[in-house]
């Protein structure tokens, strides 16, 4: 019996007269083997380059400042050479749309990319993994080891682990939160004891979900807390590539030594060496099909060539292909549900760049007072309140001066004088009334343009219109 099969058996339980069923069953730790191979040097080059970009990202400078930081306090959130405001958070809409659209276009075309080789869940827990195993050492001596009763060796083996995850975790904790508050300050800050609440919190938080997930829960993350898990089904068709396991080739299963007459004794290529079952990291056998719990980590594939590698038997009985190739038809790349989500991230990443590079540095909103028409005043003219509110989207003070046009005849009045000044990165919001005499008006309503433009700065510029109402004539 493979071990899968003994492990899912033990999970159930026969309903008896008397007895109560289990809801849920008992966790069994998962000690998945060391493998080497193509996809396995793919994983660690992810690992590495993603872990990285992690970790070295809040220490690059950009221009005397950190070249990543989102400023909570300030409200400014730099990007190497861009800054935004709260007033593009629209951009972070269209953004996390495009991850959901990249995310969906991926599983379509090659399963689960995402979990195996990108997810954090995988990297972190890869990483935490390798740790285990420069203590304890590989899968057998691991099992050992826990079984073994507590002597001075495990007690020493047991404490580095933890002790290696424990202050990897808190670097990751320290330098999640490095993201919000200057990581050059915050280090020796927080050593020192002298950190606020908030960010103490968060840095013990962070690492001790850290040390949580990777370190203890990992498979389980992906299996009962990840809802990518559940719905993965649904992008799925018969032309996405998937592991799987070739059954017209492998079965019927059953061990040998090499050379010997697998037709003779009716065997298929697969030895039933367990070895898929012993490296995957979720403890599932990908020779039952399918399953949502398979991240995509291909572990299984590398391993299973392996053995043909030593068999004499050709790769691939364990490998990336589709169903349609399985059956023995044409596989389709390009399809529609492949080439609508392509068309639809080339699109918004298109727009994405554009809304960055277009962004102005001035921002002007007009709201029109509804509660009254128009104002008759006494002097004959009519006129019209409005509210105007000014963005500064730059990082200094700014002096805005106002205008408008589009209407014949009408004039500004305000008490702001000149100009409006901005501080920056806030929004200045105040009243402005636009006056005229009604024998210009051409219709019960009429358009008005502000234009809101940087006094030292003319080429900064922005408008926005209006309507200004009047007495029919």
């Amino acid at each position: 019996m493979s071990e899968s099969q003994s492990r899912k058996k033990k999970a159930q339980v026969a309903p008896a007269e008397g007895l109560e069923t289990e809801i849920y069953a008992k966790h069994q730790k998962i000690y998945p083997r060391e493998v080497h191979g193509l996809f396995a040097r793919l994983r660690v080059t992810a690992m590495l380059v993603l872990l990285g970009i992690y970790y070295g990202l809040p220490w690059v400078q950009w221009e005397g400042r950190q070249a990543v930081l989102f400023d909570l306090p300030e409200r400014k959130f730099h990007v190497f050479g861009l800054t935004f405001w709260p007033q593009d958070f629209f951009l972070l809409a269209v953004l996390l749309v495009i991850a959901a659209l990249t995310l969906f276009f991926f599983t379509a075309l090659a399963g689960r990319l995402w979990c195996g080789y990108a997810c954090p869940q995988t990297v972190w827990t890869d990483a935490f993994l390798r740790m285990e195993r420069w203590f304890e050492g590989d899968r057998p001596k691991q099992m050992k080891l826990d079984k073994a009763p507590w002597t001075g060796e495990k007690i020493l083996r047991k404490t580095g682990k933890h002790t290696a995850w424990a202050v990897f975790a808190l670097f990751t904790g320290l330098t999640f939160v490095g993201y919000f508050s200057p990581i050059a300050d915050l280090i020796p800050r927080f050593f020192t004891l002298d950190t606020g609440a908030w960010e103490t919190f968060w840095v013990l938080f962070y690492a001790f979900a850290t040390w949580g997930n990777a370190g203890f829960m990992r498979e389980q993350v992906c299996i009962y807390m990840c809802p990518y898990a559940r719905f993965q089904s649904a992008m799925f068709d018969k032309d996405t590539l998937i592991i799987s396991y070739d059954e017209e080739r492998g079965e019927p299963r059953g061990p040998r030594k090499r050379g010997t007459d697998i037709k003779a004794r009716g065997l298929g290529d697969c030895i039933d060496c367990t070895l898929c079952v012993q490296v995957c990291p979720t403890g599932i056998d990908i020779r039952d099909g399918l399953q949502y719990q398979c991240i995509g980590c291909s572990a299984c594939v590398d391993v299973c060539d392996e053995v043909m590698d030593k068999m004499g038997y050709p790769r691939g009985l364990v490998r990336y292909t589709t169903e349609n190739a399985m059956a023995g038809k044409p596989a389709k790349v390009l399809r529609p549900r492949v080439l609508l989500y392509g068309a639809l991230l080339l699109v918004l990443m298109a727009g994405f760049v554009y809304g960055v590079s277009a962004r102005s540095p001035v921002g002007i909103d007009v709201i029109r007072d509804r509660n009254v028409l128009y104002r008759e005043l006494p002097d004959g003219q009519v006129e019209n309140v409005y509210t105007l509110k000014l963005t500064n989207r730059h990082t200094d003070a700014r002096h805005f001066e106002i205008s408008i046009s589009g209407l014949e005849g009408a004039q500004l009045a305000w008490q702001q004088g000149d100009y409006v000044e901005v501080p920056a990165g806030r929004v200045t919001e105040f009243p402005i009334s636009v006056r005229m005499d009604p024998y210009h008006l051409t219709g019960a309503s009429s358009e008005v343009i502000f234009h809101a433009q940087v006094v030292d700065q003319p080429e900064l510029s922005n408008e926005r219109s209006s309507r200004f109402v009047g007495p029919l004539r």
